[in-house]
């Protein structure tokens, strides 16, 4: 039989703003339990309890809730918007015999042969949802690119599963792909409107100005000749 991390929890009785803030003072996480066919039930667990759990890497951990022990899994986890705490936890419980949907983390192993042609490789998703029993949920999935080859992607079809476990998003979901770099384009200079014209009729004036000053010297040269005679 399998093994899960256990998680403690403890039953709380006040609901609301004001006692949310009271269990968090006192380092726990208000909690809410729930399961078809029951009421929810509010829970609250120690902080550190709860990051020891997720750092496990397990995605279904053992709870003892109403005397029974039962299976859960992370419905939804909420995060203070500053600080990213967990602030808020949902709690599902699932069945050894039930199969169930559950988003596993994908990590990329091996060298493509694309990347070493100067390809570069971008994981275009990092997560990728399965369904199986809660005795079979794999920590994450590897995704074998070696075989990737310039200008080409693997898709969530191409990953290998494990037994008992079958894919639920579409498979044509992109996982990975692999591009040659783009090539740097340089700038074109900018060309002020209207600034050619501008500088024509300066070039113009200017020429004007340099004329006016040569017939105006030539004509103080002739009327100093004259004065002479």
């Amino acid at each position: 039989m399998a093994s899960y991390y256990k998680l403690p929890t403890e039953e709380r009785s006040g609901i609301g703003t004001g006692s949310e803030r009271e269990i968090r003072r006192n380092g726990k996480i208000p909690a809410n339990y729930s399961y078809h066919g029951q009421p929810n039930q509010n829970l609250a667990i120690y902080k550190k309890d709860f990051l020891h759990a997720v750092k496990s890497g397990q995605r279904v951990f053992e709870c003892d809730i109403n005397g029974e022990t039962v299976l859960t899994m992370i419905k939804d986890a909420q995060y203070h918007p500053v600080t990213e705490e967990v602030i808020h936890v949902d709690l599902m419980r699932v069945r050894r015999d039930e199969k169930m949907t559950v988003s596993i983390p994908i990590v990329l192993e091996g060298e493509s042969i694309g990347a070493s042609e100067g390809g570069l490789i971008t994981q275009a998703t990092s997560t990728i949802e399965i369904e199986c029993l809660p005795t079979d949920v794999p920590e994450n999935l590897m995704a074998d690119i070696s075989t990737l080859e310039l200008n080409s992607a693997m898709t969530a079809a191409d990953l290998v599963l494990p037994a008992d476990v079958s894919l639920v998003s579409p498979e044509d979901t992109t996982i990975v792909t692999c591009n040659p770099p783009k090539a740097e384009v340089e700038p074109e200079p900018e060309l002020v409107e209207g600034e050619e014209g501008v500088e024509g009729e300066d070039g113009e004036q200017a020429e004007g100005e340099a004329a006016d000053g040569d017939t105006d010297s030539k004509k103080d040269s002739s009327d100093d000749a004259d004065q002479g005679e």
